[in-house]
């Protein structure tokens, strides 16, 4: 089945990496939605972090809501990141504080799966 939207070409979906941080702001927008994160640096500051993910119809049939993520939050992010370096990647998995994992289709079959 081929995907109708551009290419993921743009992440190194052979890496996974995680990264805990403070919602900024859930984006539940078509095409795609977005998680904006403030994650703290080594110099006592915080640095913005973007991670793309599914169109919110996907992510609604894995049981997220426009109001899953809430601004504030600390939440762990499990991503692909993306190859040109830059803070960001495509997310699959994210940890809520309280410990619950929710899983993206994506996050379901690819290499940052949750492990069993």
């Amino acid at each position: 089945e081929a995907a109708a939207h551009h290419s993921f070409a743009m992440f190194d979906n052979a890496t996974c990496r995680d990264i805990t941080g403070t919602v900024r702001a859930f984006q539940w927008n078509f095409p795609h939605s977005w998680i904006w994160l403030n994650v703290p640096n080594a110099k006592g500051g915080v640095d913005p972090w973007g991670f793309e993910g599914e169109p919110p119809s996907n992510l609604a049939q894995d049981g997220w809501t426009k109001t899953t993520l809430k601004k504030g939050e600390k939440i762990t992010v499990r991503f692909s990141p993306l190859r040109d370096g830059r803070n960001g990647g495509a997310f699959s998995v994210v940890t809520l504080a309280d410990g619950r994992q929710l899983v993206s289709a994506r996050g379901r079959n690819d290499v940052c799966a949750p492990k069993q």
